[in-house]
């Protein structure tokens, strides 16, 4: 009796659409291993190329799509460049309207990823923005220096929502 209700059901969740793994584009269902090298940086912050691989490391990481892994063993190459990076001020002080208390920077991250066997046959590309808000300390240059982070994770993690869902 067991067995015929297991069977029934499984019968009846066998068409309901759902199928096991992931729902990666089909341009790159072939691709399971990544390298990211350094991302490069058209900006003149300073070290912002190194937190914008970290960030895209990371987000690959988390997602859990894609494994990285050195470029001898990967199935495709995540080059990116950090664009943009634009701070906006969104609250002034009551006394003095120029000088911000609140700021948000906008980061925009340009991607591109290749095939590692032929690296001129681009296999995704875009570019992906993320933000952050913070409050201006007595340091305005360490106040940026401490949001951008934050920034570079979110645009990370949207390119890598592009990759792995295919929006």
């Amino acid at each position: 009796m067991r067995f015929l209700l297991f069977l029934l059901a499984l019968a009846f969740t066998s068409c309901a659409g759902y199928q096991l793994g992931g729902a990666k584009p089909a341009v790159l269902r072939d691709v399971n291993h990544i390298t990211v090298p350094m991302f490069r940086n058209d900006t003149l912050h300073p070290r912002a190329e190194a937190l914008a691989t970290s960030a895209a490391t990371d987000a690959v990481v988390r997602d859990g799509t894609f494994r990285i892994t050195t470029l001898e063993k990967a199935d495709a190459i995540l080059e990116g460049t950090v664009r943009t990076i634009i701070y906006t001020p969104l609250r002034s002080t009551r006394l003095d309207t120029l000088r911000p208390e609140e700021l948000q920077n906008t980061v925009t991250l340009t991607w591109t990823l290749k095939d590692a066997r032929d690296p001129s046959k681009v296999l995704a590309s875009g570019s992906s923005v993320g933000n952050s808000r913070f409050f201006v300390d007595s340091n305005l240059q360490t106040s940026r220096n401490n949001a951008l982070p934050d920034a570079l994770e979110r645009a990370s993690e949207a390119m890598v929502s592009r990759l792995a869902n295919g929006y």
